[in-house]
């Protein structure tokens, strides 16, 4: 690669800080809480000009898709953020879950006010582009927006960007899948103009179900009721109206009584590295072309459609996998599909899978402890990283990306970050029966 020579500079000093959390998303979302709830001094740092990650940019409102009555979960603040969106008046029922959907752009809005109301400061349309480290400790970030190049210093750093981006900065191992074999990206879109009553009569007569997506499930599982389009899209490629090459098929969400479809995941853009800048502009160009592709064949194939136009489109691709740092311990298959039990627990998740074909809807009530070893990278210190790019395998990643785990892991790292700087230890020598006893009072059930 052709490179050229920068010139070194001093960088003014944006801020300092107790713990910066790096990504607005769940993760950090509950990092930053947490840790502010600790009565540590916390920066919450976002790219976007609003945070929720993956529900607000992406659209993807599901929060909870998997929640049934014998589901058991860990509580803390992912429970609270679907519980404040409602008392907020930003959710609706949950077709296929006893959980809430939550509307994107009302999160928007109680986020805000949640995180500002936990005490966390935080600071929008800034970018993390750069690691400052010292003799293997985490000491700030580098930071671009408006105001220049800066720096954010902090004791403790939680990386929740969601592709390990501070841990690589940094220097800390990671791995990530070829692009054949990386989960593809989706733009997200919402339509209004639909006649409800006839898509509900439709729904009703012809319900989708989990089997028509996923052959690799539990048994009996597979005729769970799934909002899932089966035959619109097929019937689509048959007649030519999208490619016969198109990959477009999935799900909706909530449906309003002024005719929208507030959230629709259809679109597949495949082969996408979330690291490259280069595919990222692709797969935004592509999945707006999809998107118009999707309304096309839903005006003619889906009962109560034919007059639906694009209502909103999501600001930004969703994405599901990249980076997974190597940490000090690695979530495993058996470890999801086996009730593991960890010594450094620090929240636990249902038995609950969807991704690469494989869906585990968690039923019975069982579910497995989450290791603090997965959020602590190898060699780097003073860093934590929380959400889907923690330690694991490609299986165990079908549990750890989702939103609600991702809200478990930022939790146990905003409060372990807390108890570090409050105990003079470094986040990878922090006493975990202290971590433990925290998340305890903050709602988490750990065991």
């Amino acid at each position: 690669m052709k490179t050229i020579d920068e010139e070194a500079r001093k960088l003014p000093v944006l801020a300092e800080t107790d713990v910066l959390v790096v990504g607005g998303g769940p993760a950090g979302m509950a990092a930053a809480m947490a840790a502010a709830r600790e009565d540590v001094d916390t920066i919450l740092l976002e790219r976007y000009g609003f945070i929720g990650g993956t529900l607000t940019q992406a659209m993807v409102e599901s929060l909870v898709w998997y929640r049934k009555e014998n589901t058991v979960e860990a509580g803390g603040i992912g429970r609270e953020l679907e519980e404040y969106a409602t008392n907020f008046g930003g959710t609706y029922p949950d077709p296929e879950s006893t959980g809430r959907l939550l509307d994107a752009d009302m999160f928007k809005c109680a986020a805000d006010q949640l995180i500002i109301e936990s005490g966390v400061r935080p600071l929008y349309h800034c970018y993390a582009v750069g690691a400052i480290v010292d003799q293997g400790r985490l000491k700030g970030v580098i930071t671009e927006s408006k105001s220049g190049r800066q720096a954010i210093l902090a004791k403790v750093v939680i990386d929740a960007s969601g592709d390990a981006d501070i841990a690589a900065f940094a220097g800390a191992p990671y791995s990530m899948e070829s692009r054949g074999r990386l989960m593809n990206v989706t733009t997200g879109f919402g339509v209004s103009g639909v006649d409800i009553a006839a898509f509900r009569k439709n729904i009703t007569e012809y319900p989708g179900k989990i089997g028509d997506w996923s052959s690799l499930t539990v048994k009996g599982e597979e005729e769970l009721f799934s909002a899932y389009f089966t035959h619109v899209f097929e019937q689509a490629r048959k007649d030519g109206i999208i490619p016969k090459d198109s990959p477009l098929e999935g799900f909706w969400h909530a449906i309003t009584e002024a005719g929208e479809v507030t959230g629709i995941n259809v679109v597949r853009v495949t082969g996408i590295d979330c690291t490259n800048v280069w595919d990222l502009t692709r797969a935004e160009i592509e999945g707006r072309k999809q998107v118009l592709q999707a309304i096309e064949a839903l005006r003619r194939y889906q009962p109560g459609f034919e007059k639906a136009k694009l209502r909103t489109i999501g600001s930004s691709i969703g994405t599901r996998e990249s980076r997974k740092i190597k940490g000090r311990s690695n979530l495993t298959e058996q470890d999801v599909k086996n009730q593991a039990e960890f010594e450094d627990t620090i929240g636990i998740f249902p038995e609950f899978l969807d991704a690469y074909g494989i869906v585990v809807i968690p039923t019975t009530g069982r579910y497995f402890q989450i290791p603090y070893g997965i959020m602590v990278p190898e060699n780097v210190d003073n860093l934590l990283v929380a959400g889907r790019c923690v330690a694991g395998d490609r299986v165990s990643h079908s549990a750890t990306r989702q939103m609600m785990c991702c809200a478990v892991t930022g939790q146990g790292a905003g409060v372990a970050a807390a108890t570090a700087i409050k105990t003079g230890k470094t986040s990878a020598a922090v006493d975990i029966a202290k971590v433990q006893i925290q998340l305890e009072k903050q709602g988490v059930r750990i065991r």
